[in-house]
């Protein structure tokens, strides 16, 4: 059955590229497994799918350590606010970070990754709709908080990410994002989740966040 919904999931992504006429390569699809064990995890792990999300790293290191050794070709994407205390767990289990959202979180990172001489992919967290309850660079900080983060930091930004306003149709947010994405010369972009994937396709997404509509809801 899971394996059934994410193929549907990935079809439906090749069908609106295809009738779209999108010219850029399929998104990858991240299989957000917070909360959800390893039972239901490893049938997608055995499918073949590499790119898994976790929200809290304490839940992660109890269920990715293993499984990370046995799967070299895993790819773990930290979706979550990171606290700046646990760093150097998410730069030892993470490839990918798509929250980061403050300077102090950028130079902790860079730190960490120096000590371990690993450089892990990282998005940064655009708060697109200004929402104080939202975490998130804002669009008028974002020039300076990214040319800090490479030509200071020397951090491996590849795109941006964004989680638009739940009650608010996401097109003008993610065709916002497009404009932010060129205007810094990134290559990826990390917005879409269960529901609204599609129209994060059709706005050029390259990460989609998929959960519930892969595992199901949460308890």
């Amino acid at each position: 059955m899971i394996i059934s919904k994410l193929n549907s999931i990935d079809s439906e992504i090749q069908l609106k590229i295809k009738e779209l006429n999108i010219l850029n390569r399929k998104p990858e699809i991240i299989a957000v497994s917070k909360t959800f064990g390893i039972g239901e995890i490893m049938p997608l792990i055995n499918h073949g799918h590499v790119n898994f999300g976790e929200n809290k790293v304490q839940e992660s290191i109890e269920k990715w350590t293993k499984i990370k050794i046995d799967f070299k070709n895993i790819k773990l994407h930290m979706l979550g606010k990171i606290q700046t205390n646990k760093i150097k767990y998410v730069v030892d289990l993470f490839d990918y970070i798509h929250s980061l959202d403050s300077k102090k979180l950028a130079e902790k990172i860079s730190k960490e990754q120096e000590k371990k001489k690993k450089r892990l992919k990282i998005f940064i967290q655009v708060n697109i709709a200004n929402e104080v309850q939202k975490a998130g660079i804002s669009i008028e900080s974002l020039n300076d908080f990214y040319n800090y983060c490479v030509h200071e930091l020397k951090l491996n930004i590849i795109g941006l990410m964004c989680l638009p306003p739940n009650e608010e149709e996401p097109d003008l947010y993610f065709k916002k994002m497009i404009e932010l994405k060129d205007t810094l010369g990134v290559k990826e972009l990390s917005m879409g989740m269960s529901g609204d994937y599609l129209k994060a396709v059709m706005y050029g997404s390259t990460f989609v966040r998929i959960g519930s509509k892969i595992f199901g809801q949460r308890y």
